[in-house]
C-alpha cells in the first residue's frame, strides 16, 4: 500500500506522488507583422520646434518605442474573434542643421495606430479575484475578455523629411489626447500647431500580437 501523501516542503527524503494543477496562460491566436509606416508626423518639444522652424535640413537619428496602449473588443459578426487595437508611442530624435553651425539635436513624439483581428475563443464564466481586496469585485462580472500581449522592438527609421506647413496635407491634424506618462517622458510641452516647418518620419516596425486566456 503506498504511503500517504501529505503537504509539506519538498526534500530528498520525500517522494512526490501527487498530481497538481497548474494555472497558466494558453495562446489561442497570434500574428507576426513587419509594418512599413510612411510619413508619420512628429510632434516636437517646444525647444525643438524653435530649432526646426529655422532649420535648412534634417538628418535622421533614432526611434525609441516608449509604450503601447492596447484595447480588446469582441467582433460582433464573428463569435470568438476579437479586435486588438494598439497605439504605439515613439520618441524620435534627429539632427537639425541651422546655417553653418553644428547640428542641433531635436526630439518629438510620433504615434502609430494598428488593428489586428485574432481568435480568442469564447468564455461564459465570470472571473472574480480576492487580489486587491473588496474593491476588486465588480457588480455584474462583465465580459471575460482574453488578454492581448504585444511584443515589439524599437523601430528602424527608414526616412525623414522636413516640410513647410503650407505643403502639408489638410487632414494632418493633431493628437486628440496624449497620456500624461508620455508627455512627462519628454520633459517639455509637445507642439501641435503654430509651426513653420514640420517633421515626418517613416518607420519599420516589427511586432508580435497574441491573445491569451487562463487555463488549468
Amino acid at each position: 500500500m503506498p504511503e500517504k501523501v501529505v503537504p509539506g516542503p519538498v526534500s530528498e527524503e520525500r517522494n512526490i506522488r501527487e498530481a497538481v494543477c497548474i494555472h497558466t496562460k494558453k495562446i489561442f491566436d497570434s500574428c507576426k507583422d513587419k509594418d512599413c509606416i510612411e510619413d508619420l508626423r512628429v510632434y516636437p518639444t517646444r525647444a525643438s520646434q524653435e530649432v526646426i522652424d529655422r532649420a535648412l535640413s534634417i538628418k535622421a537619428g533614432c526611434a525609441e518605442l516608449l509604450c503601447a496602449y492596447i484595447d480588446v473588443q469582441p467582433v460582433s459578426f464573428n463569435r470568438g474573434f476579437f479586435t486588438v487595437d494598439v497605439r504605439y508611442f515613439y520618441r524620435i530624435t534627429a539632427d537639425a542643421f541651422v546655417g553653418a553651425a553644428r547640428p542641433v539635436e531635436v526630439c518629438g513624439l510620433a504615434v502609430f495606430d494598428k488593428r489586428a483581428i485574432l481568435f480568442g475563443s469564447e468564455a461564459s464564466a465570470k472571473v472574480f479575484s480576492s487580489q486587491g481586496g473588496s474593491d476588486s469585485c465588480f457588480c455584474g462580472g462583465g465580459a471575460n475578455l482574453p488578454t492581448a500581449i504585444v511584443e515589439s522592438v524599437d523601430p528602424i527609421i527608414l526616412n525623414m523629411k522636413l516640410v513647410d506647413v503650407c505643403e502639408c496635407r489638410p487632414c494632418d491634424c493633431g493628437i486628440a489626447e496624449i497620456p500624461t506618462a508620455i508627455s512627462e517622458a519628454f520633459g517639455d510641452d509637445l507642439m501641435q500647431g503654430g509651426d513653420v516647418h514640420r517633421l515626418y518620419v517613416s518607420l519599420g516596425q516589427f511586432s508580435i500580437i497574441r491573445l491569451e486566456r487562463d487555463t488549468h
